[in-house]
């Protein structure tokens, strides 16, 4: 008989066999584990996505209202993550489109409400020149709707495909309706002699078609119930969903159409002039009884667990904030909570709008395009608790005046076209409100964070008088208007109710 040797199916000791079987095991739980973990990974969440209409963050219970009837976005706030100090620009348009794309109006031209500078072809077709979320998220495989407003002026609407939405339900105005097929001409309530109404008896299109509406509908109802219906159809679908609501409410005060379905209909809050307060505040609580539809349907749908929820404006409250180039122009609300988002509540992290494209591509589990260069920053780390920090600053620009802030220090107004070419320099301490705030021009225990400021600032150029589009008479009456000591005043001041801090210019 041969002799084994060594090599010959020999026999394993106990303790070898035990070892052995041991590190099987453990390579096993390991590969488990690894598979759940990838697995929670690879599970993309929904986005719902909101954006209120010129209301600054005062107007919310949780940033200390004591009026406001918000227990939706209260909560939401209390659950997940509450921005103290959150950034858009101080106008409609240029918000808008820093948000869609990641970037800021020194980058994508759109300054303000009706002037932008042209693109490289010399058009404002601002997404063949920068990406935008909906594209992007569309590409990483989401169902894609928007809803509301949309108003990027000269901007591609949302209904090409460059744009990035499967489906839209907007408010639109007669320009609109006219592109569409037979010009439809609107039938019903109107805001002014020129503006359909966003309210009562809107002036909707949904996919190309226009909604019938009465006297009795509403219309930012009508957004809500479209959305809802979307979510529904992607979640039959099998496929993650981006619902992004740009409102329409609460935007200022339009007569008897600022009434809202619980607080009665056109009229009869009254149409006096000390009534709009009322309205507007009625109005705001409104919408949050309509983000309280949208997270119901989310619970009815089975997808609460796997949905992520974002809450902002585009811009401070109309009149007392809105399109005024200092920080309270461009402060804004900002709650996430949601699918993984880590409850911390209130925060002194800060951030603006420009963060939003990276946030979502990053929950999207993709890459924002090569060669793209964002200036925003994804939140994602700070919101998942990866990360306690997320950004040293912040910027905004409006018309020509820029701003930058980090968490502890501001400068604003920074406005050649204006005179102030050195803005105002304040410290802030852990003030997010304008209370407090003590000039630091000038003070040596100041300097370094002063020129850190301005080296931001050369990263984002602003406009100057001697730039060739002012040449153009459509731009020079934008920069003639702009300059006029009415305007002037009102852009670089706080409204008279609002003036907690020294607003002398250099």
């Amino acid at each position: 008989m041969q002799q084994k040797t060594n090599n010959d199916n020999h026999e394993m000791k106990p303790n070898t066999m035990r070892t052995v079987q041991t590190t099987r095991f453990l390579a096993a739980v390991v590969a488990i584990l690894f598979a759940v973990d990838f697995a929670a990974g690879a599970q993309r969440p929904n986005i719902v996505l909101i954006m209120a209409d010129d209301v600054s963050p005062e107007m919310f219970g949780c940033y200390g209202s004591e009026d406001a009837k918000t227990p939706n976005l209260d909560r939401m706030a209390e659950q997940g993550v509450m921005f103290r100090t959150a950034w858009a620009s101080a106008l409609c348009c240029p918000a808008r489109a820093q948000i869609m794309t990641g970037r800021y109006g020194s980058r994508t031209g759109f300054w303000s409400n009706g002037f932008a500078t042209p693109q490289a072809d010399g058009s404002n077709d601002l997404f063949r020149h920068h990406h935008s979320f909906g594209k992007l998220m569309q590409q990483a495989g989401y169902a894609t709707a928007v809803a509301g407003k949309w108003h990027i002026g000269g901007a591609e609407h949302p209904s090409e495909p460059v744009v990035g939405f499967d489906e839209y339900c907007l408010w639109e105005g007669q320009k609109e309706l006219s592109r569409l097929p037979g010009s439809p001409k609107h039938q019903g309530a109107w805001e002014d002699d020129t503006t359909t109404s966003r309210y009562w008896h809107p002036c909707i299109v949904r996919n190309h078609k226009v909604v019938p509406t009465g006297p009795d509908d509403f219309g930012p109802a009508i957004f809500t119930d479209f959305l809802c219906d979307f979510m529904a159809r992607s979640v039959a679908a099998g496929k993650p969903f981006l619902a992004y609501y740009p409102m329409v409410a609460p935007h200022g005060t339009r007569g008897g159409h600022t009434t809202c379905p619980i607080y009665g209909k056109p009229g009869e809050m009254g149409g006096d002039k000390d009534d709009l307060p009322r309205r507007f505040r009625a109005l705001n609580d409104y919408i949050d009884i309509l983000v309280g539809r949208l997270q119901q349907k989310v619970r009815d749908l089975g997808v609460t667990d796997n949905t992520v929820f974002i809450f902002c404006a585009d811009n401070g409250t109309a009149v007392i904030a809105k399109s005024r180039g200092l920080e309270r122009g461009c402060r804004v609300p900002l709650i996430v909570c949601g699918a993984r988002i880590k409850q911390r509540g209130a925060t002194d992290e800060i951030s603006d709008l420009a963060d939003v494209l990276p946030t979502l591509v990053d929950f999207a589990a993709a890459k924002p395009p090569a060669g793209y260069p964002l200036d925003g920053k994804s939140l994602k780390p700070l919101l998942t608790g990866q990360s306690d920090v997320h950004r040293e600053h912040i910027f905004a620009c409006i018309g020509g005046t820029r701003l930058v802030r980090t968490r502890t220090h501001l400068l604003e107004v920074v406005c050649p076209l204006l005179d102030a070419p050195q803005g105002r320099f304040y410290f802030c301490g852990t003030s997010h409100d304008g209370h407090g705030y003590r000039r630091a021009e000038g003070r040596p225990e100041h300097a370094e964070v002063r020129r850190q400021l301005d080296t931001i600032l050369a990263k984002h150029p602003g406009l100057t008088a001697d730039h060739p589009y002012f040449t153009q008479p459509r731009a020079a009456r934008w920069l003639n208007a702009y300059q006029s000591p009415p305007v002037r005043e009102k852009h670089l001041h706080n409204h008279k109710d609002y003036q907690f801090y020294d607003e002398t210019l250099p």
